[in-house]
C-alpha cells in the first residue's frame, strides 16, 4: 500500500514529519510508474537520504529513492522503468533523482559492494546516469546509502525500511566512509559546503554511530572541531542558500578539514580493529 501522506498530513513527536509539500505530487507519480513498470515484483520503494532524514531543502537537497524487487522482475523491466522516470519524462522538482533498484535478496543481508540492478541519476541539476552494471561504480556511496535507508528509510510503498534492508557492518562501513571522505577531498564535481558537511556526517556517525541531518552535523562538529569552526559554520551558511548560489569556501581549509576527518576514520578503524573504544571525547 502506498504510504504517502497527503497535504493534510502532520507531524507528531511519534510519527514522522510530513514528505516535503514540493515533492509529494513527483514521488506519488514516480511510485505510480514503478508499480506499472514493476507489478507484483515491486517489493518495496523507499525515500532516503536527505527526505529520510528531515534535511530537505528544495533548490539545493536531491531526492533519493530505493526501490527493492524481486529477483523474477525481467530484466526489460529496468530499461522500462529508467526511461519512466527519467528527467523531463517525468520533471523532478528538485536538484536531481538519484534512484537505486537492488534485488531483494541482495538488500536482505549485509554487503560491502555496490550490488544494485539500477542506478539512476537524472534531474536538472545531475549528469544523467542509468547504469545497470553495479562495477561501474564506487561501491562505497550504495554502503553508506543502505546504511541510511535501514536506519531512516520512509517507506512510500512496502514494509519498514528494516524489513528489506540489511546494515552493511560497522567494518565496512568505516571503510566506505574512508573512500567517502577521500573523494570529497579531491573535491571535483562536488560544492565545497557539500564536502565539509559531508565530513561532519561522518565524523560524527564514527562518533555515534548515528546518521545525522548534514545542518545538524555541521553544529555538532562546530562545537567541538575549534580549529575548523569557522569553516564548518561558514558551510552551514552556504548550505541554506540555493545550489547555483552556494558561497565560496577556501579550499586550502576544505582539504585541512577533510584530512582531518579522515584521520579521524581511521583512528575509529584501527580503535575498534583492536578492541579500543572509540568515544566522543577521545575524538574531541
Amino acid at each position: 500500500m502506498a504510504r504517502i501522506p497527503d497535504s493534510s498530513a502532520a507531524s507528531s513527536p511519534s510519527s514522522p514529519r510530513p514528505l516535503p509539500a514540493e515533492l509529494r505530487p513527483y514521488l506519488r507519480e514516480l511510485l505510480h510508474r514503478t508499480r506499472a513498470v514493476c507489478g507484483p515484483h515491486l517489493v518495496s520503494a523507499l525515500a532516503v537520504g536527505s527526505v529520510a532524514l528531515g534535511d530537505y531543502r528544495h533548490g539545493r537537497s536531491d531526492v533519493d529513492v530505493t526501490v527493492v524487487v524481486d529477483p523474477a522482475l525481467p530484466g526489460r523491466a529496468l530499461h522500462e522503468l529508467a526511461g519512466a522516470l527519467a528527467h523531463p519524462a517525468l520533471p523532478c522538482p528538485a536538484a536531481g533523482l538519484e534512484l537505486v533498484v537492488y534485488d531483494a535478496g541482495f538488500a536482505a543481508r549485509p554487503s560491502d559492494e555496490a550490488g544494485y540492478l539500477l542506478d539512476l541519476n537524472t534531474g536538472a541539476a545531475l549528469p544523467e546516469k542509468a547504469s545497470l552494471d553495479p562495477g561501474e561504480s564506487a561501491p562505497f556511496w550504495y554502503v553508506i546509502d543502505r546504511s541510511i535507508a535501514f536506519h531512516a528509510g520512509r517507506p512510500l510503498f512496502g514494509g519498514p525500511a528494516r524489513t528489506v534492508i540489511a546494515e552493511p557492518c560497522r567494518a565496512a562501513l568505516l571503510v566506505a566512509l574512508r573512500a567517502s571522505v577521500r573523494e570529497h577531498a579531491d573535491g571535483e564535481g562536488h560544492p565545497a559546503d557539500n564536502r565539509v558537511l559531508n565530513g561532519c556526517r561522518s565524523l560524527v556517525f564514527c562518533r555515534t554511530g548515528r546518521w545525522l541531518p548534514k545542518r545538524r552535523a555541521g553544529e555538532t562538529v562546530a562545537a567541538t572541531e575549534t580549529d575548523f569552526r569557522d569553516l564548518v559554520e561558514a558551510a552551514v551558511h552556504s548550505f541554506e542558500r540555493p545550489r547555483g548560489s552556494a558561497l565560496p569556501l577556501p579550499p586550502a581549509g576544505v582539504r585541512a578539514f577533510l584530512n582531518r576527518v579522515a584521520d579521524r576514520v581511521d583512528e575509529t578503524a584501527e580503535a575498534e580493529a583492536t578492541g579500543e573504544t572509540w568515544t566522543a571525547g577521545e575524538a574531541g
